[in-house]
């Protein structure tokens, strides 16, 4: 399996394609929540993805400071085949890429709420009650790296 970080004004018109449908098949479809998934921070994200001979297997966004957050973040994170360590082995990298092209310190995210024990296993704390986005419940947390 092949792991790749990109710009999103590197990537091609496949491989968006591909992320952007995986993205609406999931935050959309599955969890049956009409939303605009695309926006335009994908403009300014770094766009972390697992592909193989099937097509793309997980994927994550980390977005620069000032977009969503004050810090930097990661968001949209999907694994096509979850409990079985790729989710984790992504988020790793989503972890690294945002200390690399954005020099992070700390990474601030927005998890549904039912993922907090995945995020904390990573080291995630949460710094928020939990609230409601697009009628999904969510939580604030926060990675501070060493």
């Amino acid at each position: 399996m092949e792991c790749i970080v990109k710009h999103f004004q590197e990537l091609t018109t496949e491989e968006l394609f591909l992320i952007y449908k995986l993205r609406v098949s999931v935050f959309v479809v599955e969890q049956q929540c009409p939303y605009q998934e695309v926006d335009d921070f994908d403009r300014q994200a770094y766009h972390v993805f697992f592909r193989d001979q099937e097509g793309l297997q997980a994927y994550l966004r980390v977005l620069p400071r000032g977009t969503v957050f004050p810090e930097v973040s990661i968001g949209r994170v999907i694994s096509v085949h979850r409990r079985q360590g790729i989710g984790s082995q992504l988020l790793d990298k989503g972890i690294e890429t945002a200390r690399d092209k954005f020099g992070a310190g700390t990474i601030l995210i927005e998890a549904q709420t039912y993922a907090k024990p995945f995020y904390e296993r990573a080291g995630f704390i949460q710094t928020s009650d939990e609230f409601l986005e697009d009628g999904i419940p969510h939580i604030q947390m926060r990675l501070d790296i060493h």
